[in-house]
């Protein structure tokens, strides 16, 4: 497997292309059937008509959206292990230096926090196999990185800074599930919740270095 992009094979670039000019000419000889403007107010007309992505269980205020986000982490949490679990295969067949042990660690404590928001949901009255509507978008979200992950062309570099994507948004939705937990008043799941945070922000901090130890391999 490749662990750099190639250089010069790409033929994409408009401003060196020989036949650019004509490209151009032919542009003009078709006349044009909208513009952005058109695209954004049939957008606008679409989003006002459109149904919401889904509904909420029977809670109501501050308990309700944690339990959405609680939900939504879930979704994610379960697809950032498989995400490290294509990580693996991907370090192991592109020659990564880096240690096994420590992606699996990494992986071993996603999988975790996905077992912490399926207790913290029940724990609250909920039903972790309930699919709110923002685990319905985190979903969506997890796979693309999923594709740039199993993509075969990609290099490790490349498969990192998905993961780095990934880890960056991990950091930020558990110091937002803390802040929503605080106010009902649970402190021990505020503190599973912290310990959560903890840990993604170690695993940031090694993706950080093992992205850019990567990227810059491809200068020796």
């Amino acid at each position: 497997m490749q662990t750099a992009t190639e250089i010069g094979a790409n033929h994409t670039g408009m401003d060196i292309s020989p036949t650019a000019e004509e490209m151009l000419e032919n542009t003009e000889l078709t006349e044009p059937r909208g513009d952005e403007r058109e695209l954004a107010k049939l957008r606008a007309e679409y989003g006002s008509e459109a149904d919401p992505v889904g509904t909420l269980p029977q809670t109501e205020g501050s308990l309700a959206l944690l339990m959405d986000k609680l939900g939504e982490r879930l979704a994610f949490e379960r697809s950032g292990a498989r995400l490290y679990d294509a990580l693996m295969v991907k370090c192991k067949t592109g020659g990564a230096k880096i240690a096994a042990q420590e992606l699996q660690h990494i992986r071993d404590e996603e999988a975790m926090h996905f077992a912490l928001c399926g207790a913290a949901i029940q724990s609250l009255g909920g039903d972790p196999t309930e699919q709110t509507p923002c685990a319905d978008v985190a979903g969506v979200e997890g796979m693309g990185l999923m594709q740039v992950l199993t993509d075969p062309r990609t290099t490790v570099a490349q498969a990192l800074h998905a993961i780095l994507v990934a880890e960056m948004t991990d950091n930020a939705a558990w110091e937002e599930l803390i802040e929503l937990a605080q106010p009902i008043g649970n402190d021990d799941l505020v503190a599973r919740f912290q310990k959560a945070q903890e840990n993604e922000a170690h695993h940031l901090e090694k993706v950080r270095a093992w992205y850019k130890a990567a990227t810059m391999e491809a200068l020796d």
